[in-house]
């Protein structure tokens, strides 16, 4: 597994370098936020372990680029950083983890293998179609930059909807993953909110985005020039 250390404390930075390549770890290191984004823009590396206080380039502003290209590899933030906002907007804008400092090698490595086991692809906080978008953060949707109104429930469904275009989503399904164990699944739940979240939408877009495929299930199709 290869890694890239991005530290400007260079007794940090060479201590944690040492540690991870005697655990047999392939390990890069800088101590410049632009010579760090360069290397992670250059190499492929499995994990980036990243300062947020960095000279020439903040480090969140080097986790929003890479984020903006690459959604997999992960992202380890070291801050000495103390407040709840700093390490919310890190993970807000993609980091997998985080650590506060000071820290313990033993906890850092933990960490890491932890994140080296895990599978999966950073989603975006937004997604958009057409002129429809929807914050994942903010949990609002927008057309045109317009805001729509919508109960929680109906954006839950929304957002499902939206993170499965062009697959067939059946009210079994949704009812699994946006509601909880209290709901009666032979009520007319899915259907009423459904309904209700259609005609907020054909409103605002002249269409009706969300095609019901009879005795199937509910389904949001990408325009073929779009696929």
């Amino acid at each position: 597994m290869r890694i890239l250390v991005v530290e400007d404390e260079i007794d940090l930075l060479e201590a944690i370098v040492e540690g991870l390549r005697i655990d047999g770890y392939a390990v890069d290191s800088s101590e410049d936020g632009d010579e760090g984004l360069e290397l992670a823009i250059v190499n492929d590396y499995d994990l980036i372990i990243l300062d947020l206080n960095l000279p020439n380039i903040d480090g969140l502003d080097i986790l929003k680029y890479i984020r903006q290209n690459d959604k997999l590899t992960k992202i380890l933030i070291l801050t000495a950083r103390s407040t709840i906002e700093d390490r919310v907007k890190g993970l807000d804008l993609g980091a997998n983890d985080y650590l506060v400092k000071p820290f313990h090698f033993d906890e850092l490595e933990a960490r890491i293998r932890c994140l080296l086991r895990m599978k999966y692809i950073q989603e975006d906080n937004e997604i958009e179609y057409k002129n429809l978008k929807i914050s994942i953060k903010s949990r609002k949707a927008s057309i045109n930059a317009e805001e729509i109104k919508l109960t929680k429930k109906e954006f839950s469904i929304l957002e499902y909807l939206m993170k499965n275009i062009n697959k067939t989503i059946s009210q079994e399904e949704l009812i699994e993953h946006v509601w909880d164990n209290s709901v009666d699944i032979f009520s007319n739940a899915v259907r009423v909110h459904i309904n209700s979240l259609r005609k907020k939408l054909k409103v605002k877009l002249d269409e009706d985005i969300i095609k019901n495929i009879v005795g199937v299930g509910y389904i949001i199709e990408m325009p073929m020039e779009e696929n």
